[in-house]
């Protein structure tokens, strides 16, 4: 049975100038090569109009919880929810997440954060229980590509790190019983084998797309 990829990537720059957009692609390619039935739709989170949850989206999420019609939101508001909605059916819908990151701060760029934001909803991605919340996406899988100029997932400077792990517990929340990390990193660390690094890296995405 044929499945949907939601290929997911938030750096501003292509693969030409980005280890981990070098190593999403290499993913993509085998991917496609190995599930040539599968839908792959490419989310480039830079390009998107990915709203914030702002005052204009509180505002409206209040509006409609206390029985305001949606046309008695504001064009603003309309707009926005809209999309936010368009963007979680879409997510929910799809049946694997090829998140693709570099590292900026120990974490990943904010528009990443404002599409998790976006994904994160009651009733579609988890529910509330009288024992915590649990995650409706069980039957999905997803991977994180990560690039980084040091060492983060492992070593003594793993407890910095805070993109793969945040992402690692948002697909907790929401149920997601598989979820890999492909890290591209050390390469400012060690210039002289940055080469080196990005080739293995390129094969290891490889690797995983043949049994993702």
């Amino acid at each position: 049975m044929a499945s949907t990829l939601l290929y997911i990537t938030a750096h501003p720059h292509g693969p030409t100038q980005s280890y981990s957009m070098a190593a999403g692609k290499a993913f993509i390619e085998a991917y496609r090569e190995a599930n040539p039935d599968d839908e792959i739709i490419h989310l480039d989170l830079f390009k998107e109009d990915i709203p914030q949850i702002d005052s204009d989206v509180l505002g409206a999420w209040g509006k409609l919880a206390s029985g305001t019609p949606f046309s008695g939101l504001t064009a603003v508001q309309q707009a926005k929810v809209s999309r936010l909605n368009e963007l979680v059916d879409q997510y929910v819908a799809a049946d694997k997440y090829v998140f693709v990151s570099p590292m900026w701060n120990f974490s990943f760029p904010p528009v990443l954060k404002a599409y998790i934001d976006a994904t994160c909803v009651a009733r579609k991605t988890f529910k509330y229980t009288e024992n915590g919340p649990v995650g409706l996406l069980t039957g999905k899988k997803a991977l994180h590509i990560q690039a980084s100029g040091g060492i983060y997932s492992e070593g003594p400077a793993a407890e910095l790190e805070s993109g793969h792990s945040y992402l690692k517990k948002i697909m907790m929340l929401q149920g997601v019983p598989s979820f890999e990390g492909i890290f591209v990193e050390g390469m400012a660390a060690m210039p002289d084998q940055a080469g080196a690094i990005k080739e293995k890296a390129l094969a290891r995405a490889r690797e995983a797309a043949k049994r993702f």
